[in-house]
């Protein structure tokens, strides 16, 4: 799976901008997921596999509970590919905050 496809899915974007914050609990990702898309406790499990298996989440076993990070170094790479395209959108941005500016 392209790294695109993995972030294709609104489930596992909204994850990583969970863990974009800090660690999170496995249940803390679960509720928050059961309640903004009504999907499975093991619907979430299996996006929190994708992002693992894709190297976007670790996890570490804390007593009973699974505790997962973001891994930034597939975002880099996304980063990387969309850099080229970047010339499209940052003058009109640049325009924008000189125009908020005044």
């Amino acid at each position: 799976m392209h790294a695109f496809e993995v972030l294709g899915d609104p489930v596992r974007r909204r994850a990583l901008e969970m863990l974009g914050g800090g660690e999170r609990a496995a249940g803390e990702i679960v509720e928050v997921m059961q309640g903004e898309f009504a999907i499975s406790q093991a619907a979430v499990s299996q996006h929190l596999k994708v992002l693992r298996d894709h190297g976007f989440a670790s996890v570490r076993i804390h007593g009973a509970r699974r505790i997962y990070a973001l891994d930034a170094h597939p975002l880099r790479e996304v980063d990387a590919w969309l850099d080229p395209f970047r010339r499209f959108w940052e003058p009109k941005l640049d325009a924008l905050a000189k125009e908020i500016a005044r």
